[in-house]
């Protein structure tokens, strides 16, 4: 009987503890789940070499190197791309999204714009980053993120996109801040700067890239800014002085016809007044002559910073083409 009781005891026992270990693994799985569903993915995704460089050479960590896999990212031909991303409003070009836990880059491929897909493969890292974070974590991020926009505000450039996410994206500011402040903003917060390091091992990098490649549109901004200046103050100058010119013509054109007609008349009482008349003509002639060269050498100045500005539109035109993944090439014979 003690030994039967024994048994009974030690089978109790042991279901005790099977149900605790199971209990805890279950546990364990249930905190974990995401981990376990990133890692299972990360084991079976089998990414090219040129998506890995993507977020090795912006600088990212291994842990943000898992996430990105984790989210199986993909560089798209336009006609992909335009499947897997919805385009809300078409005044913007999309490089990329978040979508379905899945990473999709649009594969940009002038070499001018070097940078523009690493950044883009953070920025949607981030995004799946910020979708992982507890609830807590998010609502101490969010703050930090807000403390950094105050900062930003100001800047026409940066207000413009977030009022284009606040159409195209209604509820996702923050979201959006976390991805846009990781990858272009280089100073920041101490705190926030420590939260970005658990997926950077050197964020510098993809901000680096990001100014590397918004130098390209922000040089040819400038440019064709200063040039329509010039232009537009040297149409004034051409104008006023064209008219002063073909007025002052005229006249002077009345005055020689009047003084030659009094000369064959022998109005002229004296050679002095004469010369005197006749010098003065001259002079006005001299002034007009050098009038019309001034004239000719701001049209010709015109005419050139006119054709650079046109060039400039014409490289403007085909980066911004370049990254419009809506415009498919056609088709060739």
């Amino acid at each position: 009987m003690m030994l039967q009781t024994n048994h009974k005891k030690t089978r109790i026992l042991a279901s005790i503890f099977v149900t605790i270990i199971f209990g805890g693994l279950s546990l364990v799985i249930a905190l974990n789940r995401q981990y376990i569903s990133d890692q299972i993915t990360v084991w079976q995704f089998q990414p090219s070499s040129e998506i890995i460089g993507l977020v090795d050479r912006a600088g990212m960590n291994d842990s943000g190197k898992f996430i990105y896999l984790a989210s199986k990212p993909e560089l798209n031909s336009p006609t992909d791309f335009n499947v897997a991303c919805d385009r809300i409003e078409n005044t913007t070009s999309i490089l990329g999204c978040f979508s379905d836990r899945k990473i999709y880059l649009y594969n940009v491929t002038d070499p001018q714009l070097d940078g523009i897909r690493e950044v883009t493969a953070v920025h949607e890292t981030l995004h799946a980053v910020y979708l992982r974070l507890s609830a807590t974590e998010k609502d101490r991020v969010n703050v930090l993120l807000e403390n950094e926009y105050t900062k930003l505000e100001n800047n026409e450039d940066f207000k413009s996109l977030m009022e284009f996410y606040d159409r195209t994206e209604p509820g996702q500011r923050d979201n959006e801040l976390h991805s846009i402040i990781g990858t272009e903003v280089s100073n920041i917060g101490p705190e926030l700067e420590s939260y970005y390091s658990k997926y950077f091992a050197d964020r510098s990098k993809v901000v680096a890239l990001d100014d590397k490649y918004s130098s390209v549109f922000l040089d040819l901004s400038t440019k064709a800014s200063d040039l329509a200046n010039r232009l537009n103050a040297l149409g004034l100058t051409i104008a006023s002085n064209t008219e002063k010119y073909n007025s002052d013509a005229r006249m002077l054109n009345s005055d020689i016809s009047s003084f030659n007609e009094r000369a064959d008349n022998g109005a002229f009482s004296s050679q002095y007044s004469f010369n005197l008349e006749r010098s003065a003509l001259t002079s006005r002639v001299s002034e007009l002559e050098k009038l019309r060269i001034s004239l000719t050498t701001d049209i010709a100045e015109y005419e050139a910073k006119l054709s650079e500005y046109n060039s400039i539109s014409s490289q403007t035109k085909k980066l911004y083409d370049s990254i419009d993944s809506t415009l498919v090439s056609a088709p060739s014979v």
